[in-house]
């Protein structure tokens, strides 16, 4: 590949029907570009699970995929209220989403450890009332 490519989206807070169309656009580019399946299915995967929380908890933001020969890296920034206790929300099960958006079958707090499971890297910067920047990376 040599040079690095850089795809932009922007995840709207609370649409679910949308919700997925940013990790399902990066994976179709990512098969045209001859990238490793298993490494699609890691970045598909950990992509999802981050777009799903930006929806759910963080009225939305903005993500940034970077392709390069080495790792592919995507950087999830939301404008929500931020992770008071990311220890607490790291572990699976944990779950602060709304009783409404369960019941459409989300928020069973799975999405942060699945994103970390799916990753080489994963760091998660966050500041309560501003927003969380979570960084994570897929080696090739």
């Amino acid at each position: 590949m040599s040079d690095e490519l850089t795809f932009n989206y922007t995840i709207d807070g609370d649409d679910f029907t949308r919700a997925g169309e940013a990790s399902s656009a990066v994976k179709n580019k990512l098969k045209m570009l001859g990238v490793d399946s298993d490494a699609i299915r890691k970045v598909a995967i950990a992509m999802y699970e981050g777009e799903i929380n930006m929806v759910i908890h963080a009225d939305g933001g903005a993500i940034t995929v970077t392709v390069s020969d080495e790792e592919i890296t995507m950087i999830l920034a939301d404008r929500g209220p931020g992770i008071p206790d990311v220890e607490k929300a790291m572990q699976e099960g944990f779950s602060t989403a709304r009783e409404e958006v369960r019941s459409l079958g989300f928020g069973a707090g799975m999405g942060l450890p699945n994103m970390k499971r799916y990753t080489d890297e994963m760091k998660i910067d966050t500041v309560i009332g501003e927003g969380t920047t979570i960084t994570m990376k897929v080696h090739l």
